[in-house]
Order: structure tokens, then C-alpha cells, then sequence
């Protein structure tokens, strides 16, 4: 019985690790996005206005 209980506490360990680890690549998935569109409007903001960069 001490097995059984040791191998759920285990699996259950891991999966909310994985679940953790999942939740924050899809943060960051979120932020890499906005940042991409952030780095597109100032590009197309740069190119209007005729400025270029050093």
C-alpha cells in the first residue's frame, strides 16, 4: 500500500510541475506576441516618418 501511495504522490508531483510549466510557456507565448507587435508598429512608425536609425 506505501508503494501505491508513493507512486500517485509521484504522478501527481509531475503533473502539476508539467501543468506549471505549460501555464508559463503560454505566458510567455503571450508576451513574445506582443512584444512582436509592438516591435512591428514602431518599425512601421520609423519607416513613415522617413528617420532612420544610427
Amino acid at each position: 500500500m506505501n508503494i501505491l501511495f508513493i507512486v500517485i504522490a509521484v504522478i501527481a508531483i509531475l503533473l502539476a510541475i508539467t501543468g506549471g510549466f505549460v501555464q508559463s510557456l503560454n505566458f510567455l507565448l503571450w508576451v513574445g506576441l506582443i512584444l512582436l507587435v509592438l516591435a512591428v508598429i514602431s518599425w512601421l512608425i520609423r519607416s513613415m516618418s522617413g528617420r532612420r536609425a544610427p
